[in-house]
Order: structure tokens, then sequence, then C-alpha cells
């Protein structure tokens, strides 16, 4: 009994670890390679996080910088619209 006690710990230990760095990498910047539009305009490639509600963890929300070009952000996190 206590070794099948053991064997389930063991395992939601490592389910609770494989989740938590699933998580972290999930939100990980990630390079996007470059592209032309339709309108046959050219994006460089860049680096881009996954979305999330926060408008605070933006590199274009002031307070912040962009570690990725050294630029400071400027955007109001409280001000409503794009």
């Amino acid at each position: 009994m206590r070794k099948l006690i053991r064997l389930m710990l063991s395992t939601l230990l490592m389910l609770g670890i494989s989740i938590s760095v699933n998580g972290a990498y999930a939100r990980s910047p990630h390079r996007v390679r470059g592209y032309t539009k339709k309108s046959g305009t050219y994006v460089a490639p860049h680096w881009r996080t996954n979305p999330d509600k926060s408008k605070f963890n933006n590199y274009s929300t002031k307070g912040n910088y962009n570690p990725y070009t050294g630029k400071k952000g400027t955007k109001n996190p409280f001000r409503k619209g794009p």
C-alpha cells in the first residue's frame, strides 16, 4: 500500500512539474519569420510573445522597454482603445 501511495505522489509531482514548465514555455518570446502581406508590404522578422489580457507586461507600455531594440515603451496602459 505504501508503494502505491509513493508511486501516486511521485506521479502527481512529475505531472505538476510538467504543467508548470509547459506553462512557462508557452509565455516565452518566439521569433516570427519575415513575410509579405497581400498588399505587397514586407514585414521584417521580429520577436513576439503569446497574447494575454494584461496591458502592463507589453514592451510598448510605459515603464517597460524592449530588450531586443532597447526602445522604451510609450503607450499608456490605462487608455482604452487600440
